[in-house]
């Protein structure tokens, strides 16, 4: 078979009206990765890439948010018999003996339902792979998943098939966000900020070298999914014994740290890393205040902390660290009003600012790059 493949991207159901930005995210992120391609075109709601490879190419796009799915496919014209016949043979090759296979075509059908082709596909597989034992399943029963996508002139029948992170592409909303990364969850706001479609500056918050190190990791779980071959790190130290008692003081001085970093930066929206879900409403209101009163924007991401973020996070590596999150849950928080501003004052006088190439050995530049 040497007919082209390939790498066939469905924008998220958020991302159909921002198709130019998610082309331009995509021409950036296989740039920075020096993956080649001839062309980038779009046909309907997809955006086709002629990649020199498409496997890596694929790989790397699936770190965009802003992508439903991403598939490596081949393409066929849009008439009943081709689509049925393609299907047929891709279908064929992918199968191992005694797979139990399902054929999902959706999109554009003009003198025919999608359900149709399935129909006769399954027939034309069924025929094929006779001596292989194979067998037709259902939608929620198959070992092998052969996916159709029919746009007005074409049809795609992937070869490979994989769920995109979702949410809008980077730099959507046109707006800069500063977010902290201090803890598990912090770092998941951050990471729903960018699916938010925000431009993300990350101020990373530590109390000591080993935690400053495990932040380091978090944070180059996330940078990943930045569009640019470099990237600004902020870093703080607060001077604060890293335990559940001391959670709330950290909140607050890094609501205060994140306040005087983005006036400095001269950024207007300020991202605190709170839910409703997690912690009581007094300490969300006590951080939401400490930003207005700084005449800032406030947002919280984790507004609803749904699973689409967490499946996101453990899809990125950031999984082992989700445990802990499970905890705030059972912390009891006594209101108080605790008086962080000298805690504050020296968290700010330790700030450093390091930038990045991104690449494989981001854990180990940004750590030496530190004074520490």
């Amino acid at each position: 078979m040497n007919e082209p493949a390939f790498v066939v991207v469905f924008p998220s159901i958020f991302a159909k009206n921002k198709q130019s930005l998610l082309v331009s995210n995509i021409k950036k992120i296989l740039k920075i990765q020096n993956h080649g391609y001839s062309t980038i075109t779009t046909d309907d709601d997809l955006i086709i890439i002629d990649a020199n490879d498409p496997v890596f190419a694929s790989s790397a796009i699936n770190q965009l948010f802003g992508v439903g799915q991403v598939s490596i496919a081949r393409r066929t014209e849009n008439k009943f018999n081709e689509i049925v016949s393609t299907i047929a043979k891709i279908g064929s090759s992918l199968l191992l003996r005694g797979d139990v296979f399902y054929v999902k075509v959706e999109g554009h059908a003009s003198g025919y339902l999608p359900k149709d082709v399935e129909i006769a596909a399954t027939s034309a597989l069924i025929e094929k792979t006779v001596d292989m034992e194979c067998k037709p399943g259902t939608e929620a029963k198959h070992d092998s998943l052969i996916h159709c996508y029919l746009t007005k002139k074409n049809a795609y029948v992937s070869i490979f098939l994989e769920k995109g992170h979702g949410g809008v592409p980077y730099n959507s909303q046109e707006e800069q966000i500063l977010c902290c990364i201090f803890d598990e969850l912090s770092a998941i706001s951050c990471l729903e900020a960018i699916k938010q479609g925000f431009d993300v500056r990350i101020l990373v918050c530590y109390t000591t070298d080993a935690n400053l190190m495990e932040l380091v990791k978090m944070t180059n779980r996330i940078i990943p999914r930045l569009p640019s071959p470099s990237v600004t790190l902020d870093f703080c130290q607060i001077a604060i014994k890293d335990t559940a008692k001391t959670l709330q003081q950290k909140i607050l001085v890094t609501s205060n740290v994140l306040c005087q970093l983005a006036k400095k930066h001269k950024i207007q929206r300020v991202c605190l890393s709170l839910s409703p879900l997690v912690f009581p409403i007094w300490l969300i209101e006590q951080s939401l205040d400490t930003v207005t009163k700084n005449k800032l924007i406030p947002w919280i991401v984790l507004a609803g902390l749904d699973q689409a973020i967490i499946d996101t996070a453990k899809e990125i590596g950031l999984g082992k660290y989700l445990s802990r999150i499970e905890k705030l849950g059972s912390l009891r928080l006594a209101k108080s009003k605790d008086d962080v501003s000298e805690i504050t004052q020296k968290a700010v006088k330790s700030y450093q600012s390091v930038t990045v190439r991104i690449g494989p050995n981001n854990v180990h530049d940004i750590l030496d790059s530190l004074d520490h």
